[in-house]
């Protein structure tokens, strides 16, 4: 985590909790031209446009008094989506028992994909039944776990 993501972090905790928001991720990256200061945020029942309004006027201002950020950038404050990555340990909770594709950084068995039911993170490893059963994986292979979503 970059130190801009770490401070942005900071400066937004008080807004996030006094709305009883969850703050699921922040990234500070180049796209092209342009760099973004992304703040993903929830709640229960899902966050509206007027949830993000408050954590973007909120934030810029916070970010203007402290101004950590010599370039330009493009602050976006939003919801993660139903297909977000799950990242904390809230997140595998409330996930637990959904269907989750697991993508890994070293294939076990040839394979760098799997989907099965979540049972949780235990001991830094994400753990899931699938058709061959239940398996556990390392949370320093696993570049990525989402839930899927079937229409």
């Amino acid at each position: 985590m970059s130190k801009i993501e770490e401070l942005t972090r900071q400066l937004v905790t008080p807004a996030i909790e006094k709305n009883k928001f969850e703050l699921v991720d922040v990234e500070y990256k180049k796209e092209g031209n342009n760099w973004y200061l992304r703040v993903y945020i929830d709640k229960d029942g899902g966050v509206s446009l007027d949830d993000c309004q408050i954590i973007s006027e909120y934030l810029s201002e916070k970010l203007d008094e402290v101004d950590p950020i010599d370039n330009s950038y493009i602050l976006e404050v939003s919801s993660p989506g139903i297909d977000r990555p799950l990242k904390t340990k809230r997140d595998f909770e409330k996930f637990k028992g959904s269907l989750v594709e697991v993508s890994l950084y070293q294939p076990i068995d040839k394979k760098k994909k799997y989907e099965g039911e979540l049972l949780g993170l235990e001991d830094d490893k994400v753990i899931i039944v699938d058709d061959g059963g239940k398996r556990e994986f390392d949370l320093k292979n696993v570049s990525l776990v989402k839930p899927i979503i079937k229409f």
